[in-house]
């Protein structure tokens, strides 16, 4: 499969992130949530829209169709200790990371927009987490228009003590056993009555808070009504406070105690509709910088923009974009240059932004192009017409990178995805499926030359819809794509989502 690095000019790699890169790592199955049996349907409200690691990386929040978030925990950090103990005696315990379900809640439900005659799906595009507090967990999750903010805590169990009534006690009518039939007390003489049988004492119910705790999900703002189109993005911003929500023309600020106002920081909509050449597609602040985000285009183009300019940042500071080669341009340059996602790197140096192609590697003080480019599918190219057809082009691929920076990531068809490495002089490019056995493809198939473009459009067979022939002589599948992943922020752990399965792998 073609998923070498195309090497730009030498000034431009010089820019690339530093650090050399080592051998390429060994990616190993970690573990599976929610996985399929053989012949099993998927339901469309189970499949799995959207992944986050939080800051620590010891949870992990998942977002489906059907608007539910589900947390996951990682156990396997709690024996940090064992492990080295073990290691002082020299003893070698080798043990992949671990995670276990924590708990899941009902983030949205679908509605209708009855001022505009539009029903808006309950699906989660983005989950975002936010800064913990008294040990509690809080995150954003927005569906097309309606962001909420969740906090996640655990709550002792409270329970009711001191009842009259025992189910040991208790008869099959709900009698106290030992009553007589009219259930009325014995009167005695000079007007007293006897206590009753079967109850020594009347006791007033008394709420006690037990030592077993549970998970308990409250919703503390729902901020709404700010976006015409629908949401494509959320970014925390690193001050805790604020955050920004991107549609296709606007760009909004939002205060996280402030649910009834926002700020509109970038407009694009043009005077006259018509006039409209480019939408917003993804945004993102910068990873230290309080004053400074990105966002991207569907021409290709990434904007850096500082908010101590002015109120409405209507011009930018940066602007990252690769110009194409004289002749080069055809009908679909234009689609396929549509930029999906955006991620700065760590430290911010970088940002990482995945077109329908290739995935590219941007230094913020070198907007003359990127620094390094990755070709994801270049098997597909050939195909551009079909896939316009059966408007597999419009699929949005996300991306991330590793903590260290030497390595970047994103998905594809056939439910596999690339790890490519980006450190100074680094040619791995590894490809992964989505499965028990990740190396499953490339153990199949020998490594060979690859064909010419000539070639690969012979070999692929045409008037298919889904199905086709990779480089490499692997089918593949148009139906399964991994279009959701994350990756750890300290470890070399991805996350990512095949339909309704979550799958780990760790090297």
């Amino acid at each position: 499969m073609n998923g070498e690095a195309v090497v730009p000019e030498p000034a431009a790699a010089a820019s690339s992130p530093a650090q050399a890169s080592p051998s390429p790592p060994e990616w190993r199955f970690s573990q599976v949530f929610g996985e399929r049996s053989a012949g099993e349907e998927v339901q469309d409200v189970d499949i799995i829209s959207a992944i986050e690691f939080n800051k620590s990386g010891q949870h992990l929040a998942t977002g489906d169709r059907g608007g539910r978030v589900v947390l996951f925990e990682r156990t396997d950090a709690k024996d940090n200790a064992c492990r080295k103990e073990a290691e002082k005696v020299d003893y070698s315990v080798s043990r992949h990371p671990e995670f276990r379900y924590k708990t899941e809640f009902q983030s949205h439900e679908p509605e209708f927009d009855y001022l505009k005659s539009l029903e808006i799906e309950e699906k989660i595009n983005k989950i975002k987490w936010c800064q913990t507090a008294n040990g509690a967990l809080f995150l954003l999750s927005t569906n097309d228009k309606t962001i909420k903010f969740w906090k996640v805590q655990e709550k002792k169990v409270k329970k009711v003590s001191e009842m009259n009534l025992s189910p040991s006690n208790a008869s099959a009518n709900g009698r106290p056993a030992g009553s007589n039939a009219s259930g009325s007390s014995a009167y005695l003489p000079n007007g007293g009555i006897s206590k009753p049988v079967g109850l020594n004492s009347l006791r007033l119910p008394v709420v006690v808070t037990s030592q077993e705790t549970s998970l308990a999900a409250s919703c503390r703002r729902v901020f709404t009504h700010a976006h015409d189109y629908h949401i494509n993005s959320i970014s925390n911003n690193s001050d805790g406070e604020t955050f920004i929500s991107a549609d296709d023309l606007r760009i909004n600020l939002w205060n996280l105690e402030i649910s009834n106002q926002s700020f509109n920081i970038i407009d694009v909509k043009p005077t006259n509709m018509e006039d409209l050449t480019e939408v917003i597609t993804s945004a993102e602040f910068h990873p230290t910088h309080c004053n400074t985000l990105a966002y991207s285009s569907s021409k290709g183009s990434i904007r850096l923009v500082d908010l101590r300019q002015s109120a409405l940042c209507d011009t930018h500071s940066q602007l990252f974009e690769q110009h194409e080669a004289p002749g080069s341009r055809s009908f679909f340059t234009e689609i396929i240059a549509s930029i999906s996602d955006i991620k700065f790197s760590k430290d911010g140096r970088h940002i990482l932004s995945r077109d329908y192609m290739t995935l590219k590697l941007w230094d913020i003080n070198m907007n003359s192009g990127p620094v390094a480019t990755f070709q994801v599918h270049e098997y597909l190219r050939p195909k551009l017409c079909d896939l316009y057809e059966n408007d597999s082009i419009f699929d949005k691929f996300e991306c991330c990178q590793s903590g260290d920076g030497l390595r970047v990531a994103t998905g594809s068809y056939s439910n596999i995805f690339r790890v490519f490495g980006c450190g100074t002089g680094s040619n791995e490019a590894t490809t992964l499926e989505a499965t028990r056995n990740p190396t499953r493809r490339q153990l199949q198939n020998p490594t060979r030359p690859a064909r010419s473009l000539s070639t690969l459009t012979r070999v692929v067979r045409r008037g298919a819809e889904s199905t086709g022939i990779e480089a490499n002589g692997n089918s593949y599948d148009l139906s399964t794509k991994l279009l959701h992943l994350a990756w750890h922020p300290s470890e070399n752990l991805i996350a990512c989502a095949a339909a309704n399965s979550l799958y780990m792998y760790y090297a």
